[in-house]
């Protein structure tokens, strides 16, 4: 038995593209062209206790472009992966811009001047020029930090001339605000620096500052909302999905703790799939142009039988994000697992391994369907390429032992010890020892009694 991931549970369907490729095509041409931005971190020429500053800009410009379907924003997990230098120079910027095929940089520096904190935002466009560009500078004094820090956003609206309604200035002034208190914000930023780590003590570290954020301003939503990741992060359900909760209740207009418990409610083990439709909806409503709710309810509807749902909300989210590589993740799901369309699985795991060739359950996905039709070697290639990423991928050591079996008994062997050694350490995957064990034991009989 294959360790597969998580298949949708749905019905087959027909007649469905030809409808979906029409309405798309009217929602594409209202639609605003995006571009992909790659956010770094300010660099903060400041004493060592200010240096948060830094990460404090990314974060408002990175909630401030969310507001507007113009751009998509470059995950920062993947700006990790190519290993963050000390100091982000020009050139380094260049090749990460590049490396992950963004569109733009935004990034910039902050300075002490006549006692007032200066801002000098700066942008990189490289199909244009590979020389940056520098905006106005913009001199904020201290005690008016927190009310002025829209205006970094706001030049870069400008600059590239996107045109911004009074609501969306609206919008974007009140996330680039989201606190009244400078020592909350520094002590979010600081919780933000250390869940960046993505390390245990790195999440509990970010839930003590998120929640002395919140002691310091119990009207923080993101706070709260940030809080909530952190815990699920930590495997704590419960206290995730009240956190979430209680963002909604300080702020009903905030979509991402909607967007967060429909997560919560997909992955559930109860198979809350209603509940996550319905969280997944109103994050919708709330910001139509949202793509990874897009994404997460054709998965829920996936996940309820709904296939035309299902692939109608991942049209939509290529709509507002092209280049989201678990759109065409959860297309290829569906176009093999329930419609049995070989080709058309292939072309939608590699178009997500193009666009994040470490988007690692793409390439198990591709990987089973290798080993599906027989071409084993292909299957191998796509699982040594996860282990070679995640050497204690469980699921890539248990395939490549498996697909072994059917070309070379001796490496199988070799992989199942090698499973079993990883796995045997883990609670949650003691029932596929056992079955790895039967395996190996198998195996062995069947060499040393040709």
């Amino acid at each position: 038995m294959r360790r597969e991931g998580r298949s949708s549970v749905v019905r087959a369907w027909t007649g469905t593209l030809a409808l979906i490729v029409c309405a798309l095509s009217v929602q594409a041409a209202a639609a605003v062209k995006p571009r992909t931005v790659l956010i770094l971190p300010y660099q903060a020429q400041l004493s060592g206790d200010e240096e948060w500053l830094g990460e404090g800009v990314t974060y408002v410009l990175s909630q401030a472009l969310a507001q507007h379907p113009a751009f998509i924003q470059v995950d920062r997990s993947r700006l990790a992966r190519l290993g963050a230098p000390h100091i982000w120079g020009e050139a380094a910027i260049l090749n990460a811009t590049r490396s992950l095929k963004a569109d733009l940089a935004f990034f910039g520096d902050i300075q002490r001047a006549s006692g007032e904190i200066v801002f000098r935002p700066r942008y990189l466009e490289p199909r244009v020029s590979p020389e940056a560009r520098t905006l106005e500078p913009l001199s904020v004094p201290a005690d008016k930090l927190l009310d002025q820090l829209a205006g970094i956003p706001l030049a870069y609206f400008r600059v590239l001339r996107v045109q911004l309604t009074d609501a969306e200035i609206s919008r974007i002034e009140k996330v680039s605000r989201p606190t009244a208190s400078l020592r909350a914000f520094e002590t979010f930023v600081r919780g933000r620096i250390a869940s960046m780590r993505g390390t245990q003590q790195g999440h509990e570290t970010a839930a003590d500052l998120f929640s002395k954020a919140v002691e310091l301003d119990p009207s923080f939503v993101v706070a709260q909302y940030s809080l909530g990741v952190v815990h699920q992060a930590l495997g704590n359900r419960w206290k995730a999905a009240a956190q979430f909760r209680a963002s909604t209740q300080l702020d009903p207009t905030y979509p991402e703790p909607f967007k967060a418990l429909g997560d919560l409610f997909l992955s559930a083990p109860r198979r809350l799939f209603d509940q996550a439709v319905e969280a997944y909806q109103k994050a919708l409503e709330l910001r139509p142009f949202y793509a990874d709710a897009h994404v997460g309810l054709g998965d829920a509807k996936a996940a309820k039988g709904d296939v035309d749902a299902a692939v109608a909300a991942y049209q939509r989210a290529l709509v507002y994000n092209p280049v989201n590589p678990r759109v065409h993740l959860s297309l290829g799901k569906i176009y093999y697992n329930e419609k049995g369309l070989y080709y058309e699985a292939v072309a939608a795991f590699k178009k997500a391994i193009e666009l994040d060739p470490e988007f690692l359950e793409a390439r198990m996905g591709l990987g089973e369907v290798y080993e599906d039709k027989g071409l084993y070697q292909d299957a191998i290639a796509e699982y040594r390429k996860v282990v070679e990423t995640e050497a204690r991928h469980t699921g890539a050591l248990y395939n490549l032992a498996l697909v072994y079996e059917k070309v070379d008994a001796r490496e199988a062997i070799a992989h199942w010890e090698r499973y079993i050694a990883v796995a045997s350490q883990i609670p949650s995957e003691k029932d596929w020892v056992d079955v790895a064990r039967q395996h190996l034991k198998k195996l062995k009989s069947r060499l040393d009694n040709p």
